[in-house]
């Protein structure tokens, strides 16, 4: 891709919803609205830094001209991050949403960083309202806005947290109508964790170290070893500044190394392309649906892999990622499917994969009261 393309691709949004049905102009009053809730998990979630066994995640609702967008911040705990906190952040940054041209948004990623510029859930919520409403809107699907083609997209992984062995094979067993595996390792009996995995189950496994590892040599050692023990994908085995270390890797790796906690926005990706093979997007890193289609673009032309992955997330932000999932070599896009108590309905899950739907915006229904329309 050319730089004209590139440009070419990135300008298109506007002059897009121009060109699609239902009108665009609106002089009606913008209404912002948020809410904390508690997500239970259906098993006590585990990794590198710490348990879980719930998650407080915050709820936006986007409404204007009569039409609601939904929204959703999860948090990254590692990284200071909680429910109160999202709120606060939010505060700042409503003003600023209802205040704007809904139909600027390709602008509006950036200029909520000016806004407030720290990683925040809270703008990931904020965007994906917006985009939401906008397909409600003109009455599409987002992944057509986007000019994304819905087509049999690749398998997701399913996430199986640390806990003791007889735990573990339980969760591989409850996990049967998943084809891939997720497993996190905290540089502890790592090797004996996935043998323990594999006397349950000979599918392919996935490996998210989040920085667990700091010694190269032993990393590739380990890398050698579970690659022969049919993992496919390392995620994150090093810390974020070892990009040296990390390239070592990566030159040495019979699998693919991932970037995740090094990447946030798109402007990260030109000093990871050494060090990695392929990205993990996250719509709570990235800041919602906008800046992650620019930072798989961006990894398309640097030649890297993209996978679309997730945190603990409802059916709203879950369906958010679904919408790019066409662009993505993998998925890991299970977050709702680790909640006992998601408040929205959306894509179906079916055969390991999820089907994409044409209902407008991101595609999910509200299923509690709490988000019933009044």
């Amino acid at each position: 891709m050319n730089r004209a393309d590139f440009l070419k691709t990135f300008g298109i949004f506007n002059a897009a919803a121009l060109l699609l049905p239902g009108s665009t102009r609106s002089n009606s009053k913008t209404e912002i609205e948020y809410k904390k809730v508690k997500l239970g998990l259906l098993h006590k979630w585990t990794i590198t830094r710490g348990s879980a066994s719930f998650k407080e995640n915050v709820f936006v609702k986007y409404k204007r001209d009569g039409i609601t967008g939904y929204g959703e911040a999860s948090h990254m705990t590692a990284a200071g991050q909680n429910a109160d906190r999202t709120i606060k952040e939010l505060k700042k940054l409503i003003p600023f949403y209802k205040n704007v041209d809904p139909f600027s948004f390709y602008d509006l990623p950036q200029k909520a960083r000016n806004v407030l510029s720290s990683l925040s859930p809270a703008k990931a919520a904020l965007d994906i309202a917006l985009m939401d409403w906008i397909g409600k809107k003109l009455n599409i699907p987002i992944h057509k806005l986007f000019g994304i083609v819905p087509r049999r997209a690749a398998f997701t992984s399913f996430s199986i947290g640390l806990a003791k062995p007889d735990i573990m094979i339980k969760k591989v067993r409850e996990a049967a109508p998943y084809r891939i595996l997720k497993v996190k390792l905290i540089n502890r009996n790592d090797i004996e964790i996935i043998k323990t995995i594999r006397k349950a189950t000979d599918k392919p496994i996935r490996v998210d170290i989040n920085e667990g590892w700091r010694d190269k040599e032993k990393a590739i050692k380990k890398i050698e070893m579970l690659a022969k023990m049919g993992v496919e994908m390392v995620e994150q085995p090093m810390p974020v500044g070892a990009l040296e270390e990390t390239k070592w890797l990566k030159e040495r790796s019979p699998i693919p190394i991932v970037a995740d906690e090094a990447i946030n926005i798109s402007t990260d990706i030109l000093k990871l392309a050494e060090s990695y093979d392929g990205i993990s997007i996250k719509l709570m890193k990235s800041g919602g649906i906008v800046e992650a289609f620019k930072m798989a673009v961006t990894a398309k032309a640097m030649g890297m892999d993209i996978m679309i992955g997730c945190m603990i997330e409802s059916s709203v932000a879950i369906n958010a990622a679904v919408q790019l999932q066409p662009l993505a070599k993998w998925l890991d896009l299970d977050g709702n499917l680790l909640i006992s108590n998601d408040p929205f309905n959306g894509a179906k899950f079916s055969g390991g994969r999820w089907i994409m739907n044409e209902n407008p915006g991101i595609g999910v229904i509200p299923e509690s009261q709490l988000f019933q329309e009044v």
